[in-house]
């Protein structure tokens, strides 16, 4: 917590449920411990109590409440800062009222326990459970950690919301067909749902979110890592044919893209994905690889995006620039994509060669040799037409290289469709180089 609530006394009965509330949140965040992630791994294992004893033990049907995205966290640090503020009672109430409506946020227990706690005795921090004759089990203390952690990365992104007139770097441009985009930043456990406007990108709503066991920078099948990267939603992919485990729903990615392909990265399966339902969220690193979400969350994510045109990108930390800085870049790569452009309307073979890397390949692994018959084939079939470039989307990836990931139509003159395509350039020295291309609709 960010300060002792307060130090009133309380008779013992208090004392005793501070500290039951309080190990209930670690005994459930434990016992919700999830499978090892595979697409398709082990079902959940069903209870083996008769059907008539749980009937008899199941409480009275409620109507469900539908929980609003962002609303727990927000109710959360308010929380916070009222028991910061010394208004130990106000945030007793509502911690109460949040535990009750979240019964599953462990965060929200551990709220309830502390400030029933701090009626006895100062409060040093987050779950500042009592210690006890024998010690806790590992696993308690492990979650208590992480429980520890994940507090404190909800508070600090919140400190550092990033201003409105700022976006990620990555973001160069994006068609107008791009309704969203998502950017998560790693260092922070935050996902970012941005809106693409006439006037440019909006930040419409951030969320914790959680990444691999092992953090990130994957590079191969089963290290337990979140890839980093630019990468676009593939497909929605139904609860109803998911486990409960990925609760309501998932969004999966395409890693491994082609520049992770290029450096031998391998491993699939990596998927925006809900909680289970005895888990609001998770651990800052609880996955095997991708990237978990409160459900209330993941399905305003669901709602919004639409797979195939929206991108995500996943950064170790995300650098934020002023929109209006990234148009001189914009126009600088805008040239190179416009003398390819011309080079194909031309058919200047040598000319379109030459904007073409060495080592060169498409989705059908064919390099640059055999990929200049099919280049040689759509110059012929343009018959002197002109080339145009529609809906033009430009992501730039920079870590031990500067990569380009550019998305457009092409349209010869006269007609009204034509392919999209993907292509991945690399920056070698002063030049811009293709080393993928290929059709993806």
């Amino acid at each position: 917590m960010p300060a002792p609530y307060c130090s009133v006394q309380a008779p013992f009965w208090i004392r005793h449920a501070a500290t039951a509330v309080t190990l209930f949140a670690l005994a459930a965040q434990s016992a919700a411990a999830p499978p090892v992630h595979a697409q398709a791994s082990q079902p959940a294992a069903k209870s083996k109590r008769p059907a008539a004893a749980a009937q008899r033990a199941a409480p009275t049907p409620v109507a469900p409440k539908v929980l609003q995205d962002g609303q727990a966290e927000t109710r959360l640090l308010k929380v916070y800062q009222l028991a910061s503020e010394g208004r130990g009672r106000e945030a007793l109430a509502q911690a109460e009222s949040l535990a009750r409506e979240y019964p599953n946020f462990q965060l929200a227990q551990l709220a309830v326990g502390d400030l029933l706690a701090a009626r006895v005795r100062p409060i040093k921090q987050l779950g500042d459970v009592p210690e006890p004759a024998l010690p806790y089990p590992p696993e308690v203390t492990a979650t208590l950690d992480e429980l520890r952690t994940e507090s404190r990365q909800r508070v600090q992104a919140q400190r550092a919301r990033p201003a409105s007139t700022h976006i990620p770097a990555q973001f160069v441009e994006l068609a107008p067909r791009y309704k969203h985009a998502i950017a998560i930043d790693a260092s922070r456990s935050r996902l970012y749902l941005f809106e693409n406007t006439d006037k440019g990108l909006k930040l419409v709503a951030d969320y914790y979110a959680s990444v691999g066991k092992s953090g990130i920078e994957k590079a191969t099948e089963g290290d337990q890592r979140t890839p980093l990267g630019v990468y676009f939603i593939t497909s929605r992919l139904d609860p109803a044919t998911l486990k409960d485990f990925y609760g309501a729903g998932a969004l999966p990615i395409n890693y491994p893209n082609p520049l992770d392909q290029s450096r031998g990265k391998t491993g699939s399966g990596i998927w925006l994905h809900g909680t289970p339902p005895d888990q609001f969220s998770r651990a800052p690193l609880a996955t095997d690889g991708c990237v978990a979400l409160a459900n209330p969350d993941l399905e305003r994510i669901l709602r919004t995006v639409e797979p195939r045109s929206t991108p995500v990108v996943i950064a170790q930390k995300l650098q934020w620039v002023q929109a209006q800085s990234m148009q001189a870049e914009r126009q600088s790569f805008e040239t190179v994509l416009n003398a390819w452009r011309t080079a194909k309307s031309n058919g200047d073979m040598n000319r379109l060669l030459g904007f073409y890397a060495p080592d060169f390949q498409s989705y059908k692994k064919k390099p640059l040799g055999e990929w200049a018959a099919v280049l040689q084939a759509e110059a012929q079939a343009l018959k002197g037409r002109t080339v145009h470039l529609k809906d033009k989307a430009y992501l730039r990836w920079t870590d031990s290289a500067d990569t380009m990931v550019v998305t457009f139509g092409e349209v010869a003159e006269g007609a009204r469709t034509g392919p999209i395509k993907r292509q991945y350039w690399t920056r070698r020295g002063q030049q811009w180089q293709i080393f993928f291309e290929g059709v993806i609709g």
